[in-house]
C-alpha cells in the first residue's frame, strides 16, 4: 500500500513539461529505501531504549545551564551509560547503491506508465469514451543530449489545475523537526529519530568518506560532532507578520522586484502564426522566440513551485517551534538537513525566521539593530559603524513608516538590497524603540554577519599578505574595507588607461564598471572559478543593465574578466602562488595513483572523491538506462578534477573549521545565547551578544 501511495505522490509532482526518466526512477527508488529504513528501525528492539533516552535527553536540554555545562553529545552519552551501561545506537546497515535504487524505481515507473489511466472524454463528453494512459514516455533534447522523459497527458495536467489541490505532501526528512534533533555521537547516529541520515553528504556511489570517518580514532571527531549539535539545537519560530505580507503578494500575482515569483498566467504570450509563408530566416527567429517563451515558462513554473513549497512549510509551522538538524559535505561545510526551508535560504526565507528563545537587547542592542538595518539596505558600505547608526536615526521616519504601512506607505524598504530582511528589521526596530524600556525589550531577531570575502581572507592569512589582509578587514581600520569596490576602482583605472590608447571596448565601458559588476567574480575566483566562468558572471551583470549597449556584452565581459584577474593578482600577490602550489601538489599526488587527502585543524579527515567515471547499463521496457558513477574508489583518480578542485576545497575546509571553532567558542563562553548558522559562513547572533 505504501508503494502505491509513494507512486501517487510522485505522479502529482511531475510538471506539465515532464521529468527525466532517470531522475524520476531514482526519486521513487529513494522513497522506497526511506520507507524500508524507517520500518526496519521500528522493528528493532533498540527503539524502546532510544525512545526512553530521548525523553530524558530533552528534559536535560530544557534545564541546560541549571545543572551543568555539558555538551548535547555528553548529555546523551551520560544518559546511555547510566541507564544501559553503554551505547544503544542501532546496528549499522549498508545503504542501497544508486544502481539498485534506479533499477527498483525504473520498475515502479514502468508500472505507473502501464497501469494508470483516465477517460479521454473528461473535457469533451461527446467523444467516444476510452481509457488512455496518464503518463507517456518520450525522448527530448536537453542541450545536446537526448534524454528519456516521463510526461503527463495534458488532460491530467488540466485536471490537477482545475482541482486546485491545496495539500502538499513532504517526506519527514525534508521538513524541519518539531522536536530537538538527536545529537551526533558517531558517524552513524544523529539528527533524525527514524529517517535515515548521513553525517557527511557524498556524491552518488561515494563510500570513501564514510570509511575514512569510521577509521578515525575515538574522540577525534568529537569537536566536529559537537559543533554540528550546537547548530542543531537552536530553536526557531516563524515571523508571522512578515509571512502574512509575503503570502498576500504571492497570491496577488507575485512581484519579481521583491523576489516573489509570479504565476504562469504572467508568462510571456506564446507566439502563434502560420509559418508556411515565412522565409527561412523568419522561421528561425520564430523558433527561437518559441524556445525563449518555453524556457521562460519553465523557469517561472520552477520558481513559483519553489516559493510555494517554502511558504507552505512556513505557514504549516506558523504557530510552532522547530529545529534544523545539520550535517556536512565532504569538505566539512555545514548544512541544514531540510532542503526547502531553512535559515540559509534567500532573503525571503531569512526574513521569515526568528529565534524561538529571545534575549533582552541590553544597553547596545537597539544600536546594533539599527546598524544591521543599514547593512541590509546596501547603503553606506564605506562608512563606519557609527556613521551607519547615525544614518538610521536620520531616516527613522522612513523606518517606522515601512514597519507600520509596508504596502501602503512610502515603501522605503522595497529599495533595499535585501528588502524582506529590511522590512523585518524595520518592524523589530519599531517594536523595540516604542517599548517602555528598549534595553529590556526581548528580541528574537537574528542578526546575520558575513565575512569580507572569506576565501581571500584565508589566502591572505596563509600568505601573511598584509596588503591583501587589510582589504578584507583582517587588519585594524577605522572604516570597513570593501575589497569589491577596491577591485572595481582598480579595473576602472585599467579601463581609463586603455580608453586613452583608443581601445574601443574600454571607451564603451565608461561609467559601467562598479562594485556589482565585479563582486561575484572576485568572490568566486578563490574557489576555483575560471576565466570562462568569470566571463559568464560578468556577462549576466551587464545584461541586467538596461542602458548598456547589448551588442558589446560579449566583448565587454571578455575584457573585464581579464582586468579583474589582473587586479586580484596585484592586490593579493601571494594568492596565485599558493593556489599554484596547491594545484601542483594535487597533480603529482593524483598522477601517482592516489587521491588527495588531508585533515582539518579540527581533526576532520577529508578525501577528494573524484575518479574516472564508470557506467552501468541496464535495459527496461521503456528505454536503456545508463547510471554513471564518478566517485568509484576502485577507479583511477581523475587528475584534472583532483588538481583543479584541491585549492577551493582546501579553503572551504579551513572556512568550515573556523565556523565550527566559533560555534564551540560560543557554547563555552555564552551558553545558548549565541548560535552560529552557516553555509556561506553567515553568523547569526542575538542582538544582545
Amino acid at each position: 500500500m505504501e508503494q502505491y501511495r509513494n507512486m501517487l505522490q510522485t505522479l502529482s509532482k511531475i510538471p506539465p513539461t515532464g521529468e527525466s526518466f532517470l531522475l524520476l526512477s531514482q526519486d521513487v527508488g529513494m522513497k522506497i529505501y526511506n520507507r524500508f529504513s524507517i520500518r526496519r528501525q521500528l522493528q528493532g528492539s533498540h527503539m524502546d531504549r532510544i525512545r526512553s533516552l530521548y525523553n530524558e535527553y530533552v528534559q536535560l536540554l530544557s534545564k541546560e545551564g541549571q545543572i551543568s555545562c555539558l555538551l548535547p553529545r555528553e548529555l546523551w552519552e551520560n544518559s546511555e551509560h547510566e541507564k544501559f551501561g553503554g551505547s544503544c545506537s542501532p546496528r549499522v546497515h549498508s545503504t542501497w547503491p544508486r544502481s539498485l535504487l534506479v533499477q527498483l524505481g525504473t520498475h515502479l515507473v514502468e508500472l505507473m506508465v502501464q497501469t494508470i489511466k483516465l477517460k479521454n472524454n473528461m473535457f469533451s463528453p461527446r467523444s467516444e469514451p476510452k481509457l488512455i494512459p496518464v503518463l507517456y514516455h518520450m525522448y527530448s533534447f536537453r542541450s545536446t543530449r537526448q534524454i528519456g522523459l516521463i510526461k503527463p497527458h495534458p488532460i491530467y495536467s488540466q485536471m490537477l489545475l482545475d482541482a486546485g489541490e491545496t495539500l502538499l505532501t513532504f517526506e519527514t526528512s525534508v521538513m524541519p523537526m518539531r522536536c530537538p534533533p538527536l545529537p551526533w555521537t558517531s558517524p552513524h547516529f544523529g539528527a533524525y529519530l527514524l529517517s535515515p541520515s548521513k553525517l557527511m553528504r557524498s556524491g552518488e556511489g561515494a563510500v570513501q568518506h564514510q570509511l575514512l570517518l569510521e577509521k578515525s580514532s575515538p574522540g577525534q571527531l568529537f569537536p566536529v560532532l559537537d559543533s554540528l549539535n550546537q547548530l542543531g539545537i537552536c530553536a526557531w519560530r516563524i515571523n508571522k507578520p512578515v509571512l502574512d505580507i509575503i503570502v498576500s503578494i504571492f497570491n496577488d500575482k507575485g512581484s519579481e522586484k521583491l523576489d516573489i515569483p509570479p504565476p504562469l498566467s504572467e508568462a510571456p504570450a506564446f507566439p502563434l502564426q502560420n509559418t508556411g509563408s515565412l522565409s527561412s530566416w523568419d522561421k528561425l527567429s520564430y523558433q527561437k522566440e518559441q524556445a525563449r517563451c518555453r524556457k521562460k515558462a519553465a523557469e517561472m513554473y520552477s520558481l513559483r513551485m519553489d516559493a510555494l513549497y517554502k511558504l507552505s512549510i512556513a505557514n504549516h509551522l506558523r504557530d510552532q517551534i522547530f529545529w534544523f538538524p545539520h550535517n556536512m559535505d565532504f569538505r566539512g561545510r555545514t548544512y541544514p538537513c531540510p532542503p526547502y526551508f531553512n535559515h540559509l535560504g534567500s532573503d525571503v526565507t531569512r526574513a521569515l525566521l526568528l529565534f524561538a528563545e529571545g534575549r533582552p537587547l541590553g544597553p547596545n542592542g537597539l544600536d546594533w539593530l539599527k546598524t544591521h538595518l543599514i547593512n541590509l539596505t546596501g547603503l553606506k558600505k564605506k562608512n563606519s559603524l557609527q556613521e551607519r547608526k547615525q544614518y538610521a536615526e536620520e531616516i527613522m521616519d522612513d523606518i517606522l513608516d515601512s514597519a507600520d504601512r509596508p504596502l501602503t506607505g512610502r515603501k522605503w524598504w522595497m529599495e533595499a538590497d535585501e528588502p524582506w530582511q529590511t522590512l523585518a528589521c524595520c518592524m523589530e526596530v519599531a517594536n523595540a524603540s516604542r517599548s517602555p524600556d528598549p534595553t529590556k525589550y526581548i528580541s528574537h531577531f537574528p542578526v546575520h554577519q558575513d565575512g569580507s570575502c572569506n576565501g581571500l581572507q584565508h589566502y591572505a592569512a596563509l600568505g601573511r599578505d598584509e596588503i591583501g589582509a587589510k582589504s578584507v578587514n583582517l587588519m585594524p581600520s577605522e572604516t570597513p574595507q570593501d575589497v569589491y569596490s577596491g577591485v572595481a576602482q582598480q579595473v576602472e583605472g585599467f579601463r581609463q588607461i586603455d580608453a586613452k590608447k583608443g581601445i574601443k571596448i574600454a571607451q564603451v565601458l565608461e561609467g559601467f564598471i562598479g562594485r556589482k559588476v565585479v563582486k561575484q567574480t572576485v568572490m568566486t575566483v578563490v574557489y576555483g572559478v575560471t576565466r570562462y566562468g568569470g566571463r559568464l558572471q560578468i556577462e549576466k551583470r551587464l545584461r541586467e543593465m538596461d542602458s548598456f549597449p547589448q551588442e558589446y556584452v560579449w566583448e565587454a565581459s571578455h575584457y573585464l574578466v581579464q582586468q579583474v584577474f589582473s587586479s586580484l593578482k596585484e592586490m593579493f600577490s601571494g594568492t596565485r602562488s599558493i593556489q599554484h602550489w596547491l594545484t601542483e601538489s594535487a597533480r603529482m599526488i593524483s598522477k601517482s595513483g592516489n587521491t588527495v587527502e588531508w585533515v582539518t585543524p579540527l581533526g576532520l579527515p577529508i578525501i577528494q572523491p573524484y575518479h574516472r567515471s564508470k557506467s552501468v547499463m541496464f535495459h527496461s521496457n521503456l528505454q536503456t538506462v545508463h547510471v554513471t558513477n564518478k566517485n568509484d574508489a576502485n577507479a583511477r583518480p581523475d587528475t584534472m578534477k583532483q588538481k583543479n578542485a584541491f585549492p577551493p576545497n582546501f579553503i572551504h575546509s579551513l572556512d568550515s573549521t573556523h565556523m565550527m571553532l566559533t560555534a564551540l567558542h560560543c557554547h563555552r563562553f555564552a551558553g545558548n545565547s549565541l548560535f552560529l548558522c552557516t553555509v556561506n559562513q553567515y553568523y547569526s547572533i542575538s542582538p544582545s551578544s
